[in-house]
């Protein structure tokens, strides 16, 4: 369910329609017209970050994780790991397990988890290195594992949509008192797709080559924060209509 279910819900303001909002998806799930309900949920969160604005300028934990993951993605794509982790300051893990690994691009990514905002770039950040990093598990295979210009593009996205997912508030809680699985499993994979759908991260053609860690790579990062909560503040509208 993500990291919101640690947010503890507020009362009154911008609160009492998100919850409104979230009780009457839950309570329809099974009688159509759910993804629409869904919009209205995520649309009505934004406020309690402070707007389109203050949701973005508030993401530093997921600016700055597609901003490392991009430097990241980049080094596995132009070469193997070591040299990757190498240039990127953490020559360190050369030779070491899996775990140790990706426990710590982990934090090299999203941080150390000393506040919710970093505990949800983490998780985002568990789920994309383990797809990227397969089955690996020896040095000699993580090593060997390389990255795509398209699979760049779509890992960015990923990790993007996990994070916005994981900074909503009030779902997972709301989630949880659910005592039907099947429609717990389908109001999260709802409410992740219609995030998914949203995001798009917009590269040049040879994304191996940006600074990351410089101004375009933290210019492409922003812009794709940006644009991914101006669209879910539009969602409320649209359920409305």
């Amino acid at each position: 369910m993500g990291t919101s279910a640690d947010r503890s819900a507020g009362t009154g303001g911008d609160w009492t329609p998100l919850k409104l909002a979230t009780t009457t998806y839950v309570r329809g799930l099974g009688n159509g017209g759910s993804k629409d309900r869904a919009g209205r949920v995520l649309g009505r969160h934004v406020p309690l970050l402070g707007g389109t604005h203050g949701a973005a300028s508030s993401a530093r934990a997921g600016t700055a994780g597609i901003s490392r993951l991009g430097g990241l993605l980049a080094g596995l794509g132009t070469g193997q790991a070591g040299e990757a982790f190498t240039s990127l300051g953490l020559g360190h893990l050369v030779g070491q397990d899996r775990f140790t690994v990706l426990d710590e691009l982990v934090t090299y990514i999203a941080g150390t988890g000393d506040d919710l905002d970093s505990v949800a770039a983490r998780d985002a950040a568990c789920d994309v290195l383990d797809e990227v990093f397969g089955d690996a598990d020896s040095w000699e295979e993580l090593d060997d594992v390389s990255v795509g210009r398209e699979q760049l593009g779509t890992v960015l996205e990923r990790f993007l949509a996990l994070y916005v997912y994981n900074r909503v508030p009030v779902v997972a809680e709301r989630l949880s008192r659910m005592t039907d699985p099947a429609a717990m499993r389908q109001a999260d994979q709802e409410m992740r797709h219609i995030i998914a759908d949203l995001v798009a991260i917009h590269l040049p053609s040879d994304p191996f080559n940006i600074d990351w860690r410089g101004p375009e790579g933290r210019s492409i990062a922003e812009r794709a924060v940006t644009s991914t909560y101006e669209l879910l503040t539009e969602l409320d509208s649209e359920a409305r209509a």
